[in-house]
């Protein structure tokens, strides 16, 4: 559906102007797709040290969102017949191993797209620049831990992308890199899109920025602070009109503007459908995910989306099919989140009458909650999460992740009878309330979730 949209390009530059100074973010885009045409603006520098100012051309990193790309590639090779959603993945990668082999032989193509694998998400490792680093990637992965068995919840996985990456590699005969240009940007006439960085030297590239919450951040030590390897779950680089412009072949049934068919409308359609629900529905808004979206529920209207976050950029993603809405913000830094809230819920407001939550944070009166049933330790790979009976928990990198961070001691407060706003976390996470959801896997087991990731409860 597309309807008249009176778009005032003034009055939206000086919005963007002014909450990205309030919330100290450097640099932004944003793309708006609204009444069939594409309007995009640009506010702030792309770098504070040289103080070149961003455009609406300028390309940013884009975090997570890069598994949407994914996904939209694994869906057009699997309507192509080249591989079945529902097929064990040994079955295209004989290799592949996790530490269980039962889940080993239960993790499906499907399964990695709605992260409900099992798979953990935090398992990084610099496998060099090398066309086979994704390859050597999956292979170093075969020894982590798991969140949980596989189909008894949902828990983010960032692996389970770069798996479904190296699937892609197999059956396409080339890079991960070289299958999103052929099969995605170029049909959809993306020009300023790319994965690598010295393909982002061509275009104004914004800089990372890094700082505690409330400051100016200061540029970050190096542009690209992740290994190519993280490319299928984290590293994209694109403009805020090239994201949206990806949106609206979603938006259209899977048309390229050119009329091109990239996808066929009854994929387009399912990967929009819920696979599964989601406990913790404010870390990311989410209320369900799909096969790679985010699913939405705004009061009763449908949306799909997806956040990103590279070390020191953050992207957002949302459409709302009903108004033929798209919105898409890129940033390098400073209070990204905080920006984002207050920009798209006026936005999404005007444009598609749609309403945007209020920001997580405990009610002024909240319940009382018997602890006794939660305090314990809970683990998945690289953390160790305690939680005490006086609603102290402690969040600990340990393993491979150990010096990510000191451990953060946490206060928390009940939102309701399985839900906690924890106060300190610091900006490791969030620069508000973190959400704190008590859930339970189907096999039975106590987990909590932090960050979109389940940690079983082990004592």
């Amino acid at each position: 559906m597309t309807t008249t949209v009176n778009w005032d390009a003034a009055r939206w530059q000086a919005k963007l102007d002014e909450l990205r100074a309030a919330h100290h973010v450097p640099g932004a885009a944003l793309a708006v797709l609204a009444g069939g045409e594409i309007h995009e603006l640009a506010s702030g520098v792309l770098h504070r040290g040289t103080g070149v100012d961003a455009t609406t051309d300028s390309v940013f990193q884009l975090g997570s969102i890069a598994k949407i790309y994914t996904a939209t590639l694994i869906m057009r090779l699997a309507e192509a017949g080249e591989l079945d959603l529902d097929a064990p993945v040994v079955e295209v990668l004989p290799d592949f191993e996790t530490i269980d082999p039962e889940a080993t032989k239960a993790i499906t193509i499907r399964r990695l797209l709605s992260h409900t694998s099992g798979l953990t998400c935090d398992f990084t490792l610099d496998t060099g620049r090398g066309d086979d680093c994704i390859a050597r990637y999956v292979e170093a992965s075969k020894g982590i831990a798991m969140d949980c068995p596989p189909g008894t919840a949902v828990s983010y996985s960032s692996v389970g992308y770069v798996v479904l990456g190296r699937i892609a590699e197999v059956v396409t005969g080339l890079t991960w890199d070289q299958a999103l240009q052929e099969l995605i940007f170029a049909p959809l006439g993306l020009k300023q899109s790319m994965t690598l960085p010295e393909e982002a030297l061509s275009f104004r590239a914004a800089m990372s920025h890094l700082g505690d919450p409330g400051q100016d951040p200061e540029p970050a030590p190096a542009w690209d602070l992740m290994p190519r390897s993280a490319g299928p779950g984290a590293r994209v680089i694109a403009s805020a009109g090239d994201v949206v412009r990806l949106a609206r072949m979603h938006l259209d049934g899977g048309l390229a503007p050119d009329g091109t068919r990239v996808l066929a409308p009854e994929t387009v359609e399912a990967m929009q459908c819920r696979e599964t629900d989601v406990p913790d529905k404010w870390t990311v808004s989410a209320d369900g995910w799909g096969l790679g979206w985010t699913l939405y529920d705004w009061d009763g209207t449908p949306g799909f989306g997806h956040d990103g976050a590279a070390i020191g950029q953050y992207a957002y993603l949302r459409v709302i099919p009903s108004a033929g809405v798209a919105v898409a913000l890129v940033t390098n830094g400073g209070g990204a989140r905080q920006l984002y809230a207050a920009l798209f819920r006026e936005l999404l407001a005007e444009l598609a009458d749609v309403r945007i939550p209020d920001a997580f944070a405990p009610p002024a009166e909240p319940p009382v909650v018997d602890m006794k049933r939660f305090a314990g330790v809970y683990r998945r790979e690289g953390v160790v999460i305690t939680v005490t009976e006086e609603l102290k928990l402690t969040y600990e990198f340990v393993g491979g992740m150990a010096g990510y961070s000191p451990p953060l001691d946490m206060d928390l407060t009940p939102v309701t009878d399985t839900v906690f706003a924890a106060a300190g976390a610091g900006p490791s996470f969030s620069e508000d309330w973190m959400p704190v959801v008590f859930s339970t896997l189907s096999n039975g087991t106590d987990c909590v979730y932090i960050g979109m990731r389940a940690a079983p409860k082990d004592a």
